[in-house]
Parts: structure tokens; C-alpha cells; sequence
């Protein structure tokens, strides 16, 4: 479901080949994240300066603001290769080992999802980061012996959506540790100018400033939109985006001005409409929209609540003043009135 969704921030499979075509290849080319950048600009001319390897990195928040592509330029920076790979597909401590023997000196190994490692692949990992060596058992019983082999000293990116559910050793082997935030309409709408450059698309400022704010602050997202707004111009509007295509292409596929879609209206008018603004639990709101509780946790709530519309009490989910102003209905007494306004303002 949730790749099927066009807002959704993670990677679908069909997509991967032309987000490689819109990813930036250096440092002064990637949009946002200005203070990472900065950290990271230092700890690449340090290393640089000393002849080694950048240290091991890790990056964590949420899906689709450029982890993945932050690894390659951290690569392309230090000129490495890098080797990717994530967590789900190491399945026994052999896969790492044998990704690890392949690497050559100076590689950057990126892993996704590396809170998904499983803890027989960590305790390979931890003397590979820290020694860079592989501890290997040869034979079984008795005969049982153990073999270190030396590595080449090299960089793993590690990249996660859940931060906590790492392992606190895995976690205290990195060097270094950053949060990537959502991004604002300034830094998007530089994203959405330069991507149309790459599709060869026309685009205007309104259309611009059209996609950027429906965008959810996520990169992916705003890609994803800049290429479906494409492809309603290129049909209804002669080829260029403007602002007015660009209304038109995400009125169609029913994305609202801050970017909410048919199944965030759901949520909020079930919790408004049917329970009265809550608050409710997440199983019933999942059931009376009929999707999982899990799918609405960790897929649609984030965005509703970075928008200020859901709070989450002890006692369920309510809707808060400002989701009533933004259906149009008129909020509960109790509830005040709060001025509204776009969360990812510049």
C-alpha cells in the first residue's frame, strides 16, 4: 500500500534507476542540510589531509530526505567507490564477511536499514569498524579454531529510519552521528528547479513553488510530484510547467496546498466526524478507514503531526483546532483557534 501511495517517502522499485539520474554527485550540488554539510566538509578535508579513510558515519531520520544519496557524494568526495547494500539482505554473518573481503582500500560501504541487521551480523560488524579485521570460526567441536583476517581500512554509512531500535554497541561505533531534517519550501523548491533541469522540463516559478509546498518537506516526494506534473503538461499544457498545470496535475491526484492526500482527509474526518475530534485509539481509527494501525502510525500520522493537526494523548488521537480550519468546519470551543500555517515554511 504504502509504495503504491504517491506521497509516500520511501523508494519504489520502479523507481530507483531515474532517482540515480536526479541524485547530485558532490557536496556543493546537494540541496539543504546545511549544517551536516559543513561537519562534513571539515571531516573530509581532515581525512584527506591525513591520507585515511573518512570515519564510519551514520545518518538517521526519515524516509526520503537523502541518506542514500549523501553516502554516494560522501563517496564520490573522498574519491572511493561505493559498494551499497542494506540490512534486510545480509542474512547470515557469511554475506557480510563477504562483502567485507571485497572491499578494497578506502571503499565506502553504505547499509540501509542497518537497524535490521541481525545481532550474529553486528558481532562480525563491531570488529570490522573498530579493527578492521574479520574474526572468523573454521571447523566445528573440538577441532573448532579461529582465524583474523586484516582488512582494508575502509568507511561504512550506515542509514536508518529508526534511530532507537539500533543496538547501542552498533551505534557507539560511529564517528560520527546525524539527523537529517525535513526541508523547507526554499530548499525544495531549489530541488524541484534543478530536477526539472535534468528531466529537461519547463518549469516557472509558480509551478515551482506549486510542487514544492505539496512536497511534505521530503526530496523523494517532491520528485515524485515534478514528474507527474511532467507528464499533465506535457498532455494538457504544452510542455511547461506552470503554476496553473501545476494546480491542475495535483488537484487530480487529489493533493491538497500542504500536500495532504484522500487517506489524510480520512484520517482527520474520521477522528472529527465519527468520534467527535477524539480522542480515539489508533486501532479504531486504522479500522473505520480500513488500514492497518501500523500503516497509519508510522506512514500517514508523522506528517499530520509535524503539521500540528493530530496530538497524541494517552488517552488516543485528537484533532486539533487547526486540522478543523483546514477541512473548513468549525472547531469545538475547547478546542481555541490557532492561526494556521505551512510547517515547512522557508
Amino acid at each position: 500500500m504504502t509504495n503504491e501511495r504517491i506521497l509516500s517517502a520511501r523508494t519504489d522499485n520502479d523507481e530507483v534507476t531515474l532517482e540515480a539520474t536526479l541524485r547530485p554527485r558532490e557536496l556543493d550540488e546537494y540541496i539543504g542540510q546545511e549544517r551536516i554539510k559543513d561537519n562534513l566538509r571539515i571531516a573530509i578535508a581532515a581525512a584527506q589531509k591525513r591520507g585515511e579513510p573518512l570515519d564510519h558515519v551514520l545518518l538517521y531520520g526519515p524516509p526520503g530526505l537523502g541518506k542514500t544519496t549523501l553516502a554516494s557524494v560522501l563517496a564520490h568526495e573522498m574519491g572511493a567507490q561505493v559498494r551499497i547494500t542494506s540490512g534486510p539482505a545480509i542474512e547470515r554473518a557469511g554475506d557480510l564477511a563477504a562483502i567485507l573481503t571485497n572491499l578494497e582500500a578506502n571503499d565506502v560501504l553504505f547499509i540501509d536499514e542497518v537497524h535490521r541487521l541481525s545481532k550474529s551480523v553486528e558481532e562480525i560488524l563491531y570488529p570490522a569498524m573498530e579493527d578492521f579485521a574479520l574474526d572468523l570460526v573454521i571447523g566445528k567441536g573440538p577441532g573448532a579454531r579461529s582465524v583474523r583476517l586484516n582488512l582494508p581500512r575502509f568507511t561504512l554509512i550506515g542509514a536508518t529510519t529508526r534511530y532507537a531500535m539500533m543496538s547501542p554497541p552498533l551505534r557507539d561505533r560511529f564517528g560520527a552521528v546525524y539527523r537529517l531534517d525535513y526541508y523547507d519550501s526554499e530548499a525544495l523548491g531549489r530541488i524541484v528547479r534543478r530536477s526539472a533541469g535534468v528531466l529537461n522540463v519547463g518549469i516557472d516559478d509558480e509551478g515551482v513553488d506549486e510542487i514544492a509546498r505539496r512536497s511534505r518537506g521530503t526530496p523523494r516526494v517532491a520528485n515524485r510530484l515534478l514528474r507527474r506534473v511532467r507528464d499533465y503538461a506535457e498532455v494538457m499544457a504544452g510542455g511547461m510547467i506552470t503554476g496553473e498545470a501545476a494546480r491542475a496535475a495535483l488537484g487530480r491526484l487529489d493533493i491538497d496546498e500542504l500536500g495532504l492526500d484522500e487517506v489524510d482527509h480520512k484520517i482527520l474526518r474520521a477522528i472529527i466526524e465519527k468520534y467527535r475530534g477524539g480522542p480515539v485509539g489508533l486501532a479504531t481509527v486504522a479500522a473505520s478507514i480500513s488500514e492497518e494501525a501500523d500503516t497509519v502510525e508510522d506512514v500517514y500520522e508523522p506528517y499530520l503531526l509535524q503539521l500540528g493537526f493530530l496530538d497524541r494523548t494517552p488517552r488516543g488521537r485528537e484533532a486539533t483546532a487547526r486540522a478543523y480550519e483546514h477541512l473548513g468546519l468549525e472547531p469545538p470551543r475547547n478546542k481555541g483557534s490557532e492561526a494556521q500555517r505551512p510547517l515547512f515554511d522557508a
